[in-house]
């Protein structure tokens, strides 16, 4: 799957897009979670900024 999404990310449509991994912890057992998101370059700050 991986290198599907790397594909696709390659190619020029002339938005550069970044993937977003974040940990979120589970409020019933206190184990992390990774939960990945692909946003646009210029929205990474608020992807990261939201809870």
């Amino acid at each position: 799957m991986a290198k599907k999404v790397v594909a696709t990310l390659k190619k020029g449509d002339g938005k550069s897009f970044a993937k977003v991994i974040k940990a979120v912890k589970s409020e019933k057992t206190g184990a992390y979670t990774f939960k990945e998101e692909i946003v646009p370059a210029e929205l990474v700050k608020e992807t990261l900024a939201k809870k």
